[in-house]
């Protein structure tokens, strides 16, 4: 097979396609690869230097078909041709730009480790190996995307997880069949169990702790080449109010931390809604003195308390929307001074009352305490039908509204686990995790929900009584 015209064919039309001849010890040799990945002083320094020492030997991985040659060459290796035999052979290459690793700037952390994943897929799995050197952690990597053959790993602890959970995520992702698979949040909307829902059914994290930590619970990480963002399934919703750093702390302190987050959640979805309901339909709820210091500070205000809040809302979001697409420092400016202007001047104008300026921001104040971004979008958003509600049928309408979100997480599941989990179905075991976090010693057991093969995690019995 003439290996350098097949090769060079499938690359026509490529200006960083190159294939260039080279003289060593009376053998000349050809070299494919594309230059936009592979460093020209490499090439220099390390391949021609191991064709000159050995290159009767060719100290390479031999290949035997043409799209394996082109394969390679996409992953930025280099297509070696011994033009005398038309021998043909890869070399690793090298010299793809790649970002250092960092701390995340979307989960920030307050004590223990703070490096972050990265875009190469081969430094986010070192990333999990160091910290957990056993042969027991599995890699599986397959290509998806018909066209763009991205590489996406699969990661897991044999001897933890549930063989029946691993082998539902394989199986949704063996159905993957896209033309492009760019980010892992493609991966995420094929591989859910209900794309109608808001509620994330996957969670994504940058931090390799967190990888860690679900995976030793039981669960599996999915990561996709080109992208910092690695999935971990199966979730349950009690897990969009964890962070790492409730384990990191003492049980009480992390216990403190996330009941206000809980508490930040539920103000988060119905605080604007009770305030339409309370002023619309039942002000009589309102302590005597608030409600005339409300009443005053609404007389020259035109709207109603739905149409005042949903304006306020909406623009709060665009705010936040528009800080996010900004650079980041004059996004955080906008964000900032964007508010205090916009919601001033609104209240000076007599568009709106200054009492929901206040419900306002301490609505986003509290949306800012779910750690899982994802989950509080989904709260963000729920939180407009049920302010429809609450200013169509006031208190009726917002308990009916809640009632049929908690009807959807009861009936919602990820990769078989009920999403509500451990609330319904009821596992007492796993309440120690819930919304209080449970000293150390208690945690004995991996979640029960999962079913995992070992679901011992440490012995207390050898910690001394009276440390």
């Amino acid at each position: 097979m003439d290996w350098v015209s097949e090769v060079t064919s499938r690359f026509s039309d490529s200006s960083d396609f190159q294939n260039s001849m080279v003289h060593i010890a009376g053998e000349s040799f050809t070299l494919c690869f594309l230059d936009s990945l592979v460093d020209s002083h490499y090439i220099q320094d390390h391949i021609l230097e191991k064709l000159r020492q050995d290159y009767v030997e060719v100290p390479f991985s031999p290949i035997s078909t043409a799209d394996e040659a082109v394969s390679e060459i996409l992953n930025g290796n280099l297509l070696i041709v011994r033009d005398c035999d038309q021998q043909a052979f890869f070399a690793i290459g090298s010299g793809m730009e790649e970002r250092s690793i960092q701390e995340s700037e979307n989960e920030s952390a307050l004590r223990g480790p703070r490096d972050s994943f990265v875009e190469s897929l081969r430094t986010n799995v070192s990333l999990i190996r160091r910290r957990y050197p056993d042969p027991e952690l599995k890699v599986t990597i397959q290509e998806l995307g018909r066209r763009t053959n991205t590489k996406v790993a699969m990661l897991y602890v044999d001897g933890i997880v549930n063989p029946n959970i691993l082998d539902e995520v394989r199986t949704r992702l063996s159905t993957v069949d896209l033309d492009e698979v760019l980010d892992s949040g493609t991966i995420e909307q094929w591989i859910e169990d209900s794309w109608y829902s808001p509620f994330p059914q996957a969670q994504y994290t940058e931090r390799p702790s967190n990888v860690l930590f679900a995976m030793l619970e039981g669960r599996i990480a999915i990561m996709v080449d080109g992208n910092s963002s690695v999935l971990i399934v199966p979730v349950t919703f009690s897990m969009l109010f964890q962070s790492p750093d409730d384990y990191y702390e003492r049980w009480m302190i992390g216990t403190a931390i996330r009941i206000i987050r809980v508490a930040g959640a539920a103000i988060a979805l119905t605080l604007p809604s009770l305030y339409i309901a309370l002023i619309s339909y039942h002000p009589g709820m309102i302590p005597t003195q608030l409600a005339l210091s409300i009443s005053a500070g609404r007389s020259e205000v035109p709207f109603p308390a739905f149409l005042e809040a949903l304006f306020m809302e909406a623009t709060l979001e665009m705010l936040r929307e528009a800080g996010l697409r900004l650079p980041k420092v004059m996004g955080q400016t906008i964000g900032i001074v964007g508010g205090l202007v916009i919601g001033q001047s609104a209240v000076e104008a007599g568009i709106v009352s200054p009492v929901l300026v206040i419900v306002v921001a301490i609505t986003a104040i509290s949306s800012f305490l779910v750690p899982a971004y994802n989950g509080a979008i989904a709260l963000r958003l729920l939180r407009f039908p049920l302010m429809i509600l609450s200013g169509s049928l006031g208190m009726f309408g917002l308990l009916l509204g809640l009632m049929a979100i908690l009807a959807h997480l009861v009936s919602l599941k990820s990769f078989g686990i009920n999403y509500f989990a451990p609330i319904t179905p009821y596992r007492f075991s796993d309440w120690k995790d819930l919304l209080v976090r449970a000293p150390l010693i208690y945690m004995k057991n991996r979640p029960e929900i999962l079913h995992p093969l070992d679901q011992k995690r440490m012995n207390t019995q050898k910690r001394k009584k009276g440390w």
